[in-house]
């Protein structure tokens, strides 16, 4: 099990900036991928920026150039860093970790934390 807390969430003006962080009860080195999604009222779910296995970083296209991934390893703490916010950044912001575990991949997800952008 691996259980996420994230933090940092709440109302910003547009062009502002935000910090999200996720803290992990499991070492980082333990789990296999680790990222961002959000999800905006009637939409899906989708992947806004994340580690891969390798350890590269991905974005989805509408961040780059304005958010940031980036870990804290001794603190096993993921961080998204958000600058130039857009309205349509509006959302609930998950932390999620990918563990493989006898072959089978588990799917964790933090509680969420909301996002607004707004004047």
């Amino acid at each position: 099990q691996v259980q996420l807390v994230e933090s940092g969430g709440g109302l910003v003006q547009p062009g502002g900036s935000l910090r999200l962080s996720c803290a992990a009860s499991a070492s980082i080195f333990s789990i296999y991928a680790m990222g961002w999604y959000r999800q905006a009222p009637g939409k899906q779910r989708e992947l806004v920026a994340g580690f891969t296995s390798g350890g590269s970083t991905n974005y989805a296209d509408s961040v780059k150039g304005r958010f940031t991934i980036s870990r804290d390893n001794a603190k096993n703490t993921v961080y998204l860093q958000m600058n130039s916010l857009k309205p349509e950044d509006t959302a609930v912001y998950y932390c999620n970790a990918k563990r493989i575990s006898g072959g089978v991949m588990y799917d964790y997800w933090g509680q969420g934390t909301q996002v607004t952008v707004s004047s």
